[in-house]
């Protein structure tokens, strides 16, 4: 019959597991009376063995802590559990005769969830128990539609990205394998310099759109086989600013990242790049970065006003450039991750279609 409120489990439903941390046995026979038919019991006697139980492989749905015990005390344990990352969520429930104000106020610091009065109840034990748990499964199960959510929103938010990519890139005179070589790269040379795996990756995503503001050039600057004048280098100098407008101000983490590339990745080291003259380390390090990777795969690559130049002599000119157009320790990272550089030109070699109508 159903305690508590609570439904019996069913077949293949797990059923949750309650860790006594306890070093009195007459009290962990009573809660252990009172909760068997409903959850797994774990029992530790004493405050180093609950915590090595708390965070080994079958991490507990609740733990009932004693505050008064030899060696390490509850408020010891439920401190250590607290910054454990696999446990800090786990719910707290002090099994106590102290009352007292400081008592109570220092253990809710610590973080515990709440306050059983020794003697036990069982009855009260049990409500107690089945109200944190269903609180407990509650916050899980928001947190994940909270990340589900979350990851939806990335989604739409890289396919906004993408589409945008694609479109300027029929604008101009470049194929998509452009940017997706020089994604690759700047991803590989954001590793290089430090950067961590999920932020490398969101380079990588936010990369293509380094030249979206290109869509506000007109044909004529945009498409010229010529080298521009004076004044239809200073239109086409505006492509930052316009693709910082088309990509507008966000909150994630993505686009804030998109637009900064966009905007930032033909400032120069010395200062003397566009549109804003920005140098050394206040060119945010995306730009930075994409600078490097934007004009090794420009010049690497044919286009119909040039040839593609040779590796060695593309290696050689971003050498020649460091402290003036690039950061020197980038220019000093992408030599020694070149082999990865080279495999991923290779892979992603020019051919006669657009790859992104395949």
């Amino acid at each position: 019959m159903p305690r508590f409120g609570s439904t019996p489990a069913q077949p293949g439903h797990r059923r949750q597991t309650i860790l006594v941390i306890d070093d009195d046995p007459s009290a962990v026979s009573l809660i252990d009376n009172a909760l068997k038919h409903e959850y797994n019991i774990r029992v530790a006697l004493d405050g180093e063995k609950g915590l090595r139980l708390a965070c080994d492989s079958e991490i507990p749905d609740l733990i009932l802590l004693d505050v008064v015990m030899p060696k390490m005390d509850g408020y010891e344990v439920c401190k250590a559990i607290r910054q454990h990352p696999l446990t800090c969520h786990v719910p707290i429930l002090f099994l106590t005769t102290l009352t007292d104000e400081f008592s109570t106020v220092h253990a809710f610091e610590l973080g515990a969830n709440d306050f059983i009065a020794k003697p036990i109840c069982p009855r009260v034990l049990g409500v107690r128990v089945h109200t944190h748990l269903v609180l407990s499964n509650q916050q899980r199960n928001l947190e994940r539609k909270v990340r589900e959510r979350t990851q939806e929103i990335q989604g739409l938010q890289l396919n906004i990205i993408q589409c945008l990519g694609r479109a300027s890139e029929f604008r101009d005179n470049e194929t998509g394998l452009h940017v997706i070589r020089m994604s690759h790269y700047a991803r590989s040379l954001a590793l290089a310099t430090g950067v961590d795996e999920a932020a490398a990756e969101m380079l990588l995503n936010a990369a293509p759109m380094h030249d979206v503001g290109k869509i506000g050039i007109p044909d004529n600057i945009l498409l010229k086989p010529d080298r521009l004048d004076e004044a239809e280098f200073a239109i086409i100098r505006q492509h930052p600013i316009i693709g910082a407008e088309i990509l507008g101000h966000h909150d994630s983490e993505l686009m804030h990242m998109a637009r900064s590339i966009a905007l930032t990745h033909h400032e120069k080291w010395d200062g003397t790049g566009y549109p804003h003259a920005l140098k050394a380390e206040a060119i945010p390090l995306e730009g930075r970065i994409v600078a490097v990777v934007d004009v090794f795969d420009a010049l690497t690559t044919a286009r119909p006003y040039k040839d593609a130049w040779p590796v060695d002599e593309t290696i050689d000119y971003l050498l020649a450039e460091r402290g003036r157009h690039f950061e020197p320790r980038l220019v000093d990272h992408f030599v020694n991750v070149l082999p990865e550089i080279l495999m991923i030109k290779e892979k992603h070699a020019e051919q006669d279609e657009n790859p992104w109508l395949r």
